[in-house]
């Protein structure tokens, strides 16, 4: 008798539950017209459930990755569901779905705009080495600035976990670390910088990059507390350690733009 071929078997997935207030026109328009090679009826279930996750991600990312299985098996070859997959799979900490998934994404569309998460899902599955090398194959320059800034903090990991603090460092020495005007996504970067710092036993420079980010923070949360968030404006910083910008300052200079 011949033996018989086991098959591999779908995991079984039940849709979760989506809010009765939820509608297709939630999502963005620049989303829903990525799912317009799905049926009318398929692409607005697949709408969704991209709703549901965009407002779950964050309070529920364990419901937020059933809604994100929900619309992939729904729309697999939509670039934009392989991305919300991986997305979720990385806030869950299943780092080897999340590459796979934002490697579709990446294939699919020839975008690099995920890349700082692929090499830290690399560095999750104890790779750094290859997270190292995955980072360099892709042209910085053509990337924009926050997706600079995310992958050298993802390099910098990558290096701290080789035991190479003074290549973490430098990792981290971008154009961006010294912008005359500063963004949201410098926040973690200031904070990155101070940690390989006090990793190599330079805590007064770390202080002060530390200093930096809580203060940049700070002007960040008064700006959009006063006018609302408007992501496109920066703060303007000033980089001498004995003249640090305070939170009022910085948010003023702003304000003056």
């Amino acid at each position: 008798m011949r033996a018989r071929t086991l098959k591999r078997v779908r995991e079984r997935h039940e849709d979760p539950y989506i809010d009765a207030d939820v509608t297709p026109e939630m999502l963005i328009k620049s989303a829903y017209n990525d799912l317009k090679t799905l049926d009318k009826e398929n692409a607005d279930v697949v709408a969704r459930h991209l709703v549901m996750v965009a407002r779950l991600l964050v309070e529920d990312p364990e419901k937020a990755h059933m809604h994100a299985i929900s619309a992939s098996r729904r729309g697999g070859r939509i670039a934009l569901t392989r991305e919300t997959l991986g997305i979720t799979a990385y806030t869950i900490g299943d780092f080897a779905l999340a590459l796979r998934e934002l490697k579709t994404y990446q294939r699919i569309t020839g975008r690099d705009d995920q890349i700082a998460l692929m090499v830290d899902a690399e560095r999750g599955v104890d790779r750094p080495d290859k997270a190292l090398e995955l980072g360099r194959s892709v042209d910085r320059t053509k990337l924009e600035d926050s997706v600079q800034v995310n992958l050298a903090i993802a390099m910098s990991g990558a290096r701290l976990d080789l035991n190479q603090p003074e290549l973490a460092l430098a990792e981290l020495e971008i154009p961006q670390l010294r912008a005359e005007k500063a963004f949201e996504y410098h926040i973690p970067l200031y904070y990155a910088y101070a940690e390989v710092l006090s990793e190599l036993g330079r805590t007064d420079e770390a202080a002060t990059w530390e200093r930096r980010g809580d203060l940049l923070d700070e002007a960040i949360d008064k700006r959009d507390t006063a006018g609302g968030t408007d992501e496109s404006m920066g703060i303007v910083t000033e980089y001498e350690a004995d003249d640090l910008p305070t939170a009022d300052r910085a948010a003023d200079e702003a304000g003056d733009e």
